[in-house]
């Protein structure tokens, strides 16, 4: 399988990429597991941040409304198995958070690039959240998204609440 080099980005229509990546509990996740369901993949920079948290939590209040929706969510970030496994004890976060070390997920999905911060330059990762439907294609791709109230926005975007 090749996979979009890090600077490509996702658009509608494009293959999701594979991967199969641990959660916080160790378990093996793979995007074969969501076929026949739409799905959030959305890629933050670090577990227990302000943003990151809201987040998190933002996403954990809107699952039942969106699973209800027939969407999945999965977070995915560059921490330890160990640090997410708190993440989700402390948050109380009600949906799979998944560990990219190496951030080769991230890249595969255009969300690791160049970012800049107080006048430095970096490679890091990009929060971004990409929508996957039913048969593993892109239907929706966000980069750069606001950590507070990007759910309230996707959600408008999906059509799912009012503009």
């Amino acid at each position: 399988m090749s996979t979009p080099e890090k600077t490509s980005r996702l658009t509608a229509g494009d293959q999701a990429p594979d991967f199969t990546l641990q959660d916080a509990a160790g378990n093996s996740v793979a995007p074969a597991d969501y076929r026949g369901k739409k799905t959030i993949v959305y890629f933050y920079p670090a577990a227990s941040t302000p943003g990151c948290t809201k987040q998190a939590c933002d996403f954990r209040d809107s699952l039942e409304s969106l699973q209800g929706l027939g969407y999945a969510v999965v977070g995915i970030s560059p921490d330890k198995i160990a640090k997410l496994e708190k993440f989700v004890a402390k948050e109380e976060l009600n949906f799979p958070l998944l560990s990219d070390e190496d951030h080769s997920v991230a890249e595969a999905y255009g969300a690791w690039g160049e970012k800049k911060n107080y006048g430095k330059v970096y490679e890091g990762l990009i929060r971004s959240t990409i929508v996957v439907d039913e048969e593993g294609k892109v239907a929706l791709a966000q980069y750069n998204v606001r950590a507070t109230g990007h759910v309230a926005k996707l959600r408008r975007d999906l059509g799912i609440d009012p503009k």
